[in-house]
């Protein structure tokens, strides 16, 4: 899936997304609140909101949860930081960076196709920038985060990649513009 994937009829394109690092944090305030301070932010992220520092990105997906995402070159140092940072704290940090993969979708009508994988609003005022979510994918669970005005990335879990590329596929053949 490394190459760019464009319809002659849809006006949207599917690329596979960076390889990134990714942790899962989940605990109460106190546990966030480190998370967020060693990851380099200077409070938890609102909910459904990302955030962003040097070499990484933190979502907040739920009350309880934050998903770290990092380059590969700031991977290390940030783990270290997150397992010193959360030492003394009740929490569970996770890594699943070989469970998800990222797809990024972009273009004129990307919120149109991905009206046809969840019921969600992804009209710009509904999600704006910024905004991610867990949801249902098509029969997929995944996340969906704006990443700017016409372009989204996809966290699937990596056995979900085939399908969500097939289903695309044919949402491009599907869509006529």
């Amino acid at each position: 899936m490394s190459d760019v994937m464009t319809a002659s009829q849809a006006r949207f394109d599917v690329a596979a997304g960076p390889d990134l690092r990714r942790w899962v944090l989940q605990g109460r305030d106190a546990g966030l609140a480190a998370g967020a301070a060693a990851f380099g932010l200077s409070g938890v992220p609102d909910m459904l909101r990302t955030a962003q520092v040097a070499g990484g990105t933190a979502a907040r997906l739920g009350p309880h949860e934050l998903v770290f995402f990092a380059e590969p070159d700031r991977a290390d140092a940030i783990c270290s930081a997150l397992q010193a940072g959360l030492k003394d704290i009740p929490s569970s940090l996770v890594e699943i960076s070989d469970r998800q993969v990222a797809i990024d979708i972009s273009g004129p009508d990307v919120e149109l196709v991905l009206s046809s994988l969840s019921p969600m609003d992804f009209n710009i005022r509904a999600f704006p920038v910024g905004m991610a979510t867990r949801t249902l994918l098509a029969k997929a669970d995944g996340m969906v985060w704006r990443t700017g005005p016409q372009s989204f990335r996809l966290e699937v879990w990596r056995s979900f990649v085939p399908y969500m590329t097939e289903y695309l596929q044919k949402v491009a053949c599907d869509v006529r513009f």
